[in-house]
């Protein structure tokens, strides 16, 4: 067994002590619990920073920067933010199936992602030991904690918390470093709680369903080479929530998306490498890229799933800021991918003639396939959605078009100076789910 592997399943095991919380604050008064829940990793971390600093138990635990600074560093930062959470459950109505879940999901999808690797050093493989380590383990922390405070856990809510809570873990543990697990626990047990406290309506199928669907999408993309191996994991856990909060009509917006944006990058791709204006890594796009023109669709099937008992809008406004998005996020990259291979661009704020690749700047070919893909997303909405309709379907195409613009006017006037890329897309993005909501309530569509 390798000294990775030891120390991984050593944390493991402190973060099974997230199993002693839900009886302390179960069978103590608020302010007992407030004191004594967060004791056990509070005192892990006292032992970390002031007297473990040498022996067999200090080997066990270091991490490299640890033996460097003679502290370990490491598991009181791990210790620490379970401690946090624990105040969270105990004094601010976190669920406690919730932190118990998210400690053991973080501690044994680590475990599982090093066991894999020990075996064969593998990224896909070695998230994939990570990820499903982490759900069964997620799974049945949520279980053993509402076991020991006397109450029931709902099946399906269980599969879908622990779900999202190892495909953002992964995600993050991807794009972060080993040393950032306090921040990842903390982001992971956030989010569930927000998941855990929607009024939401989940069934064992839509789970098993949207796991085994975007799972295999997300391979065929990394396969394809369409998505890196974080664009990958940050498509399967959007994929995920779009199914389970939204429902597959949602995803097959968010997928055209996916397939046909994806497929577009490799459109030409030498000549694109040859003009400067190609995507890195052969065309397979990161999280950056996934989530700066997913994010807003994020946040409205969210909010659809919050509708109307916690927002008291109509659920059917988020789903017009939801394809306006994504129309937007379509139209704004068949423009580029599509228009950046054609010479004589004009910047779209001087109409002047300026270098291929230059922010900011368009060709009419770009904006005849950037208008394609509007109407390609508003009329996949309009099969799929009876609220859409006809009049719906040119607010779709409205928000994809207004998204293309702002995309080129930031690009002409900020972008590189105030915002990079990726802030470019998100505002392009949410100017469109804006632009799109506001015209379905303007013409009557939604009722507010």
């Amino acid at each position: 067994m390798t000294t990775t592997v030891r120390r991984a399943g050593a944390f493991a095991l402190v973060g099974t002590l997230a199993l002693a919380v839900p009886p302390i604050a179960s069978t103590t008064s608020r302010a007992l619990a407030t004191v004594a829940a967060p004791g056990p990793f509070l005192a892990v971390a006292a032992l970390a920073l002031y007297y473990v600093d040498e022996g067999p138990l200090f080997e066990l635990f270091a991490r490299p920067g640890d033996r460097r600074d003679g502290r370990l560093y490491g598991l009181a930062g791990f210790a620490l933010a379970a401690a946090a959470l624990a105040l969270l459950a105990v004094r601010f109505a976190m669920p406690l199936p919730v932190f118990v879940g998210t400690v053991l999901l973080l501690s044994w999808g680590n475990l599982g992602g090093h066991l894999v690797r020990s075996v064969r050093d593998e990224p896909i493989l070695a998230t994939a030991g990570f990820v499903v380590a982490g759900f069964l383990a997620g799974s049945a922390g949520q279980y053993a904690a509402a076991l020991l405070i006397g109450t029931s856990m709902h099946w399906p809510l269980a599969a879908f918390l622990a779900a999202s809570g190892a495909l953002l873990g992964a995600l993050l543990r991807a794009v972060l470093f080993e040393r950032d697990d306090p921040l990842v626990m903390i982001s992971i047990g956030l989010l569930l709680w927000l998941f855990a406290d929607l009024p939401l309506e989940i069934d064992t199928s839509s789970v098993a369903i949207a796991l085994a669907v975007t799972v295999l999408l997300g391979y065929l993309a990394y396969a394809l080479e369409t998505a890196s191996l974080p664009g990958m994991i940050t498509g399967v856990f959007l994929g995920l929530q779009t199914i389970v909060l939204g429902d597959f009509g949602w995803f097959l917006l968010l997928l055209t998306f996916f397939g046909v944006g994806g497929l577009s990058t490799k459109f030409r791709y030498e000549e694109k490498e040859q003009r400067g204006i190609a995507e890195e890594n052969d065309g397979a796009r990161g999280s950056g890229n996934v989530l700066a023109n997913s994010l807003v669709g994020l946040f409205a099937v969210l909010g659809a799933a919050a509708s109307p008992t916690l927002t008291q809008l109509p659920p059917e406004l988020f789903l017009f800021a939801f394809a306006g998005s994504i129309a937007a996020a379509m139209s704004d990259t068949l423009s580029s991918e599509i228009g950046g291979v054609f010479d004589e661009p004009r910047l779209i704020t001087t109409f002047e003639r300026v270098e291929p690749g230059t922010d900011g700047a368009v060709t009419w070919q770009g904006e005849l396939a950037g208008l394609t893909g509007a109407f390609l997303i508003a009329g996949i909405a309009v099969t799929t959605f009876e609220t859409v309709g006809t009049v719906g379907a040119g607010i779709v195409v409205f928000g994809g078009v207004v998204g293309m613009t702002v995309d080129s006017l930031l690009g002409a006037t900020v972008e590189g100076l105030v915002l990079e890329n990726e802030g470019v897309n998100f505002f392009a993005t949410l100017a469109a789910g804006v632009a799109a909501a506001l015209a379905a309530v303007a013409l009557g569509i939604v009722a507010v």
